[in-house]
């Protein structure tokens, strides 16, 4: 995955691109509304969909003019589709790629279209995800007034993760998401730049295009998009000839899970292989363990960006001497917020209860959720339900609280550790309802 970030010129704009993996075909990716060669690919969901894709292809990816690490200049808004696809032809010539399956997802896709229309000599296929061929028209028929009044609430909060808000509901209010997203949308565009983009996504319009694609299509689709209407989705497959429709579950536009990854990985695969090689997950009874800073965001305002630094350095700090001191496992960073595991829920809890304890003399709270599951193992990291289910308790809990699920309370029993019942909640997208409990 250690791929060397280069160059390339689309006319007088620098492209940056990365090459993964040595496969005997080619995938472009084409990305959404935001692009960064280097952080959009580091760690997450988008880097295990790299690493899937990596087992059976070379794969390509690119930053958009004016985004990430390409030339910021922004998009012609009357050639911004001669321009985009340009830009991928450019790209690919400069890897040597003669034909490409093209994967294009949210507002990838109508560039991807209009791409495998253009040149259907250079692409092998066409994936999309998520995507559209028009915002104000039909299908998806979004009021202007209503996208011009989600862009310029988007401009005073850009940088703090705002995209999560209409793009990941179930993790909208996720502070340490939100902060890590929040970096990613510093990085990638400006609050000028993003909302000028967005303005001229409104208009672009490739329905008529739609009936000259004769590559093999795939679409993918959540049936509940809390962006994308699945309606733009259903109108694609029907107007591409011979396209293929894949409904999929859930609400969330964007893939925040690699449990999704890996379910839109399978369908590449085989859509592009013509068979889908079996994935046996490694899974492990763990305890999860989420925590994070209370009020970080108005601490950080307060007591400026370096000394914040400073802080949360010495918060780290603390928290990783407790993990080896509970033989915890730290999993995940994000933002002011820790994902650690361990082999037992007892000493999870004590854990939770010293850390609570040592960050007082910081000057700092923090509010901790655990759960015990069956966790899958991947790369250095964990998925599964149990993770989201860990996430979820974490949200619940009050400043300075340990919220535990009644997995964690009736696996101790007989420790000692002393309980308050906090009654039965209902855990966002989580099936049926789960009583908690505050650690005394």
């Amino acid at each position: 995955m250690d791929a060397p970030v280069k160059y390339t010129k689309s006319g007088n704009v620098h492209l940056a691109y990365r090459v993964f993996g040595d496969g005997p075909r080619d995938i472009v990716l084409v990305p959404g509304t935001l692009s960064h060669a280097e952080l959009s690919w580091e760690r997450g969901s988008a880097k295990h969909l790299l690493e899937r894709l990596t087992a059976f292809a070379r794969v390509i990816v690119f930053d958009k003019r004016g985004q990430g690490l390409s030339d910021r200049v922004f998009a012609n808004p009357e050639n911004t589709l001669e321009e985009r696809i340009t830009d991928i032809k450019a790209v690919m010539d400069a890897v040597g790629c003669k034909s490409a399956h093209i994967y294009g997802w949210s507002e990838g896709g109508p560039a991807s279209l209009m791409f495998s229309a253009t040149y259907p000599e250079r692409t092998s296929s066409l994936a999309l995800y998520g995507t559209f061929p028009s915002i104000k028209d039909p299908p998806w028929s979004e009021p202007p007034e209503e996208w011009e009044e989600m862009l310029l609430s988007w401009e005073p909060h850009w940088g703090e993760g705002i995209l999560m808000q209409r793009n990941a509901p179930s993790v909208w209010g996720n502070e340490a998401i939100c902060q890590e997203i929040g970096r990613w949308e510093r990085a990638t565009a400006s609050p000028g730049s993003i909302v000028a983009l967005m303005r001229t996504n409104y208009a672009l319009d490739v329905r008529h295009v739609l009936p000259a694609i004769r590559v093999p299509t795939l679409v993918l689709h959540r049936v509940g998009d809390s962006l994308v209407p699945f309606e733009c989705g259903r109108y694609l497959a029907q107007n591409i000839p011979n396209a293929r429709l894949v409904e999929m579950p859930g609400t969330d536009h964007s893939i925040v899970d690699s449990e999704t990854q890996d379910f839109v990985a399978d369908q590449i695969e085989e859509f592009v292989t013509g068979q889908r090689h079996h994935h046996e997950p490694d899974r492990v009874l763990a305890t999860v363990m989420f925590t994070d800073i209370v009020g970080s965001t108005q601490r950080a305002s307060e007591i400026g960006d370096s000394r914040w630094r400073e802080l949360l350095s010495n918060w780290y700090t603390v928290m990783r001497k407790e993990l080896t001191a509970f033989r915890g496992r730290e999993v995940d960073t994000a933002g002011d917020g820790l994902l650690a595991t361990f082999d037992g829920p007892a000493r999870a809890i004590r854990c939770a209860c010293s850390m609570r304890e040592r960050v007082r003399a910081l000057g700092l709270r923090v509010r901790t959720g655990l759960h015990t599951g069956e966790c899958e193992l991947m790369d250095d990291g964990v998925v599964g339900i149990a993770v989201h289910i860990g996430s979820r308790v974490a949200g619940l809990a009050d400043p300075d609280e340990i919220l535990v699920s009644s997995t964690v309370k009736d696996l101790v029993a007989g420790s000692g550790l002393k309980f308050g019942d906090r009654g039965a909640h209902s855990l966002k997208g989580i099936p049926d309802e789960w009583r908690l409990f505050a650690v005394q």
